[in-house]
């Protein structure tokens, strides 16, 4: 691998790094959506949720005065008590007026499946690009660009399945919710994507052959042919 080439390896390296430590915040965390029911009356206790890839987290909030964004419980920085359950716990039946169990967890587990996908293309790439730096092995490159591009591509099908999850509940008779809104590890899922898939693009042009500048340029650069 020539100098500036490493260098520029090194560059996006780094941008490679945020963005996988974005996703595994994202993966490990809770907060990708906020779900609100309608609050009838003050100075009574209110329930809001957030949840993420693996459980859900109910939070008991006691209201003195309406939330200035809206109608809602909340907002979910407020004291209370708070109880978090791993959607593997959940059983048919269980907390149905306010949860769709079944649906939710059938979206969670298909948006999980799909984020360790993403895991483990990004530790392919991580591996490709350690492996390039060795002599002559700057055809890894490529691979790593890919890896790192399917990755992103992942992430972002993760995304949209959670998308999908909340405005169904969102839309849902059955449900108590009736606001939402995406909270950071939503907004780190969707910047890890954004940093891997330009990483890896990044990568796919650096592993691209040398293109000479002019038509002469290969010609003027061959060898000689000799004769016997």
């Amino acid at each position: 691998m020539f100098e500036e080439q490493a260098t520029k390896v090194k560059i996006i390296s780094v941008v490679i790094i945020v963005g996988m430590s974005a996703m595994l915040a994202a993966v490990v965390t809770d907060h990708w959506a906020v779900l609100s029911p309608r609050v009838e009356r003050l100075n009574a206790t209110c329930e809001a949720a957030h949840f993420g890839l693996w459980r859900l987290c109910k939070k008991s909030i006691f209201m003195v005065k309406e939330d200035p964004q809206g109608k809602g419980c909340g907002p979910i920085s407020l004291p209370g008590a708070k109880n978090c359950s791993y959607f593997k716990h959940f059983t048919s039946g269980e907390e149905a007026e306010v949860f769709e169990v079944k649906t939710q967890k059938e979206y969670n587990i298909s948006a999980a499946a799909i984020t360790i996908f993403s895991l483990f293309f990004m530790i392919l790439g991580t591996l490709c690009v350690i492996f390039s730096f060795g002599k002559g092995r700057d055809y890894l490159l490529r691979p790593a660009g890919m890896f790192f591009a399917f990755a992103g591509l992942c992430i972002i099908i993760s995304v949209e399945v959670m998308r999908q999850s909340v405005k169904r509940m969102i839309d849902s008779d059955e449900t108590i919710w009736i606001e939402y809104y995406y909270s950071w590890s939503f907004t780190c899922a969707c910047a890890s994507f954004t940093l891997l898939i330009l990483s890896g693009a990044a990568l796919l042009l650096i592993s691209m052959p040398h293109m000479p500048r002019n038509p002469w340029e290969t010609c003027m650069d061959a060898e000689p042919d000799t004769l016997d």
